[in-house]
């Protein structure tokens, strides 16, 4: 099993706390496109003989392409890869995109699951963050996409927003779960220098929520969702049962992947790779059939470390016994002062082999997993 991740690099406008890597002028996007099918070209070689199972368009924001250039994409892939029979091919999207129109292309070409950043139901909170929708828009945008067909849906919610208060967030995931997406990602609000809201931090125009209160919004959260029959899969992601994603998954569990476009990641299991965060490099390197990206080999430590730090996150835990059975590696043993005293304050349990955090550890997650990794 394999997966293969597509990013596409542009966005209308530039949300104030977003440090990944996009562009708001689409002077280039058809090069950038040529660049993609022949960076596939180029790469067939890369999954080996590995069925993909997956496609992700992510960004920036996918839903901006044309169902023409969606589809000549998919096509290019199918034409370079092993497909499944079944593939989860999965669009992040914007609900200012999402006309029934551009669903109904979308649902053509063979897009099965969205991903809707909605990020806020609350319209000061989303101006605040410089969206370019509003929570009508949301809302509809969801419904849309049940009435086409969609029924793998998953929305992203931001928490922890300066003065955001409990009972906002509670509005949020009130909202929700009267929609009723089987997925949902919540990711707790970080401040990145190289954005608006980090320029503001610089000026003293903003302040980070107190770190009492992003652990109330966290609790709040994990009791809520699971309360409705959400299950915490990963600690930012929820779904109901057979809703987990499969593509996102396939990082946490060490599948290997192709990243294909500028700032795409690859994983091999032996060694990443990383394209050129340029969008003009990254188009006039492939014209002159270059693939743009370095390459970094892991070493066992580092794979130790990346299995740790991915495998906590997860809902089961650490399987310990993997990490005896592929590098002699006895985590249980090897780190048992911190991993009893995290026993004791139950932050950690142990179960069958599998290391994993309670809810009360998933508050401190990081911490922890800085005094497990080697």
């Amino acid at each position: 099993m394999a997966g293969i991740y597509v990013h596409i690099p542009y966005c209308k406008q530039a949300c104030h706390y977003c440090d990944f890597h996009f562009s708001t002028n689409l002077t280039t996007k058809s090069d950038l496109i040529e660049g993609i099918l022949k960076e596939i070209d180029l790469q067939k070689k890369y999954l080996a003989e590995e069925i993909v199972e997956t496609i992700y368009f992510g960004g920036g924001t996918p839903s901006l392409l044309s169902t023409f250039e969606f589809s000549t994409i998919l096509e290019r892939i199918r034409q370079n890869f092993l497909i499944g029979q079944s593939p989860e091919i999965t669009l992040e999207a914007n609900p200012d995109d999402l006309t029934s129109a551009k669903l109904a292309e979308l649902k053509s070409v063979g897009v099965n699951r969205l991903s809707i950043g909605i990020q806020s139901f609350d319209d000061d909170l989303l101006s605040y963050f410089n969206r370019a929708h509003d929570n009508e828009m949301a809302v509809k945008s969801v419904r849309e996409a049940k009435k086409l067909g969609f029924t793998n849906l998953s929305i992203d919610l931001i928490f922890g927003a300066p003065d955001q208060s409990l009972a906002a967030l509670e509005a949020d995931l009130d909202q929700a779960l009267k929609l009723r997406t089987p997925h949902i990602s919540i990711y707790g609000l970080t401040i990145e220098e190289n954005t608006v809201f980090g320029k503001w931090q610089k000026q003293n125009k903003l302040n980070s929520l107190d770190d009492d209160i992003a652990a109330a919004h966290l609790e709040l959260i994990m009791e809520t969702l699971e309360n409705a029959g959400y299950i915490q899969y990963e600690i930012s992601n929820f779904c109901l049962p057979g809703f987990e994603s499969k593509h996102n998954s396939s990082y946490w569990y060490g599948t290997w992947y192709l990243g294909i476009g500028p700032a795409a990641h690859s994983y091999n299991g032996k060694s990443r790779q990383y394209n050129q965060a340029h969008n003009i490099k990254y188009i006039q390197g492939l014209k002159n059939n270059e693939l743009p990206f370095t390459i970094e080999n892991l070493s066992e430590k580092d794979q130790i470390n990346e299995f740790i730090i991915t495998q906590i996150r997860l809902k089961k835990g650490i399987d310990c016994q993997y990490l005896i059975k592929h590098y002699s590696f006895d985590l249980l043993s090897t780190k048992s002062e911190a991993i009893e005293n995290f026993n004791k304050v139950e932050m950690l349990e142990t179960e069958s082999n599998f290391l994993r955090l309670t809810p009360k550890g998933k508050l401190l997650a990081d911490f922890i997993t800085e005094k497990l990794i080697i």
